[in-house]
């Protein structure tokens, strides 16, 4: 069945703001802008040297701002559903015998819940983790790497969550790790080729490390989800909002305060995590700005576009739309580096490039086989049971008290990821 143009209106908006997010936030981290005047030896005039911006942690508080915003989707929906109701309430009576009592009220749980700080924790340390991680290698590679999250929720969901994995599950997260090992490795030859920095290639093997254990953290994270809060049915944009509120004032009054007094004599201020630093960084480059402007924004607008095509489409075209995200952060970068500015972006290496590309087909086709798009069914060692598209460990035979399944979690991923509480079908956006 062809597409609607509002379909693709939407289709179009997820891939656009999330290529825009992943892109967004490594030009972040390649800007090189003085920043907070230090005090010179001996009592000297204080200086501000250039220098890049390296605050992932102060990345993460720009993301869970974004995700507050849609807090503000919320109330306009629940503004046109108070709306709604009334003029079915008006009609009913109308129709109705005036002598039979209307009781029927709509009900709107306050939107405050604490049990959503839960699941915060988790999502600010898998996205700062996955942040620290994007510092040692390219977007392209961070954003495949992200790809290793159906590997952690399979399993999780399997050891906590007691589901079954079929053998198209398996097969999707056999051969999304060994797209993660191509990816990996293509990434640390490159690296070694180039032969940069001293100990480059143990930078870009802990950067790998950092985002497969953000990945793990996110993955614990639609655990608790599932566990805590998908029986109490929360709107999806009620979730997201609060965890970005949550996660704001976690960082802001607890996290940041305790990180800025730990020392770090790498650092440029000496100090681990020095947002005083990054507010200087972001006042003295108009471009630094910008690219904090499109990244909080992006966020916002990738998690609307996300519920909304969960509800209006289908797995193939989340699973479509997440492969292209990842063809356009890398064919924009390429654009970058090669016609725009060599400071941002990334080159292509001839020499391993091609086990990039090897990798990348490897977790498209595995994300796909995980979701069930392919009927393996007709090879003789595999069961006759088809699997049912878009399905996963984490949304199987999964029913809340009111009856409703529960969402494709493993679909998003997320200082951009949705958390999808409710049925495809019935998700309020």
């Amino acid at each position: 069945m062809a597409l609607s143009l509002y379909q693709i209106f939407l289709a179009c908006g997820m891939l656009i703001t999330g290529s825009i997010n992943t892109i967004s936030k490594k030009a972040q981290n390649d800007c090189k802008v003085a920043g907070r005047p230090l005090p010179g030896v001996n009592g000297t005039n204080s200086t501000a040297e250039p220098h890049n911006f390296d605050h992932p942690w102060f990345q993460t508080v720009i993301m869970f701002i974004g995700e507050f915003l849609c807090i503000f989707g919320l109330l306009i929906y629940r503004r046109n559903e108070r709306e709604a109701f009334r003029q079915q309430l008006q009609q009913t009576q109308i129709q109705a015998d005036s002598s039979v009592p209307q009781t029927s009220a709509l009900k709107q749980p306050r939107i405050f819940q604490w049990i959503i700080a839960v699941p915060t924790v988790c999502d600010l340390f898998g996205t700062t983790l996955a942040g620290i991680g994007l510092l040692y290698v390219t977007a392209s590679v961070w954003q495949m790497l992200r790809g290793s999250i159906i590997i952690f929720t399979g399993l999780l969901s399997k050891f906590f969550l007691k589901r079954k994995l079929r053998y198209y599950h398996w097969g999707g997260m056999i051969l999304t790790m060994f797209g993660l090992v191509l990816v990996g490795i293509s990434s640390i030859f490159d690296e070694e080729r180039k032969g940069t920095s001293a100990g480059s290639g143990g930078q870009i093997i802990l950067g790998i490390v950092l985002i497969l254990a953000g990945q793990l953290v996110n993955g614990v994270q639609m655990i608790i989800e599932e566990l805590f809060l998908k029986h109490r049915g929360f709107p999806p944009l009620q979730v997201v909002g609060m965890e970005g509120t949550f996660g704001f004032l976690i960082l802001s009054f607890i996290v940041l305060p305790i990180l800025y007094f730990i020392p770090d004599e790498a650092a440029y201020s000496g100090r681990y995590e020095d947002s005083i630093d990054a507010l200087y960084q972001i006042k003295n480059s108009p471009k630094l700005l910008m690219f904090c402007l499109f990244y909080l924004t992006s966020i916002a607008f990738y998690n609307y576009f996300g519920l909304a095509v969960t509800k209006s489409l289908t797995a193939v075209h989340r699973t479509l739309i997440d492969a292209c995200r990842t063809i356009v952060v890398w064919v924009v970068d390429l654009f970058i580096f090669y016609l725009i500015d060599e400071s941002f972006g990334e080159s292509f290496d001839i020499t391993y490039g091609i086990l990039q590309i090897d990798g990348f087909l490897f977790l498209i086709v595995g994300t796909a086989l995980y979701n069930g798009l392919f009927d393996c069914s007709f090879l003789p060692c595999i069961p006759s049971e088809p699997p049912t598209s878009g399905t996963s460990p984490s949304q199987e035979d999964v029913h809340g008290q009111d009856g409703a399944q529960g969402g494709s979690g493993d679909a998003y991923d997320e200082n951009e990821r949705t958390p999808l509480l409710k049925d495809n079908k019935n998700v309020s956006i």
